[in-house]
């Protein structure tokens, strides 16, 4: 049996390089996300004093590629972010920017006004403003002097 000398160092390699993959696997998931064909934009909900507002992030996406519907308190946001390029003729050495069909839904409350929702784009933000229904809104009571 051959003596073999231990590097201590070698080891440490091996535990280094498996922590940097663990750490490119989870420093860039849409790159993962990406590489299974999904496209999914950030949004952002907040509750204002009278409405509900959702913000989505989709830059380069035309007002003609979104459709956004409510059906049951579920609101529903579904798009395509086209590729400024034709992938069969261009060559492409690198590409980090996502591209495809989105759709994203949100359960909502029912204490909203469906009825008038708006929806606006503007320099790649999508606002979605939801009213709350009349009876879902705060009021003041007065309270009197019983005589």
């Amino acid at each position: 049996m051959a003596i073999v000398k231990w590097d201590p160092f070698k080891d440490l390699l091996s535990i280094q390089e498996r922590i940097n993959k663990i750490f490119e696997e989870n420093a860039y998931p849409e790159a993962s996300v990406q590489n299974r064909g999904e496209f999914v934009p950030p949004v952002d909900v907040f509750e204002k004093e009278n409405e509900i507002v959702l913000l989505m992030d989709i830059p380069g996406v035309s007002e003609e590629d979104i459709e956004i519907q409510v059906n049951d308190g579920v609101l529903s946001i579904k798009g395509e972010k086209k590729a400024p390029f034709e992938k069969e003729n261009d060559n492409c050495y690198r590409m980090e920017r996502q591209f495809g069909k989105f759709s994203r839904m949100f359960s909502l409350p029912n204490y909203l006004d469906f009825t008038n929702i708006k929806a606006s784009l503007k320099d790649g933000l999508l606002k979605i403003s939801i009213p709350k229904a009349e009876q879902a809104k705060a009021k003041v009571i007065k309270v009197t002097k019983d005589e």
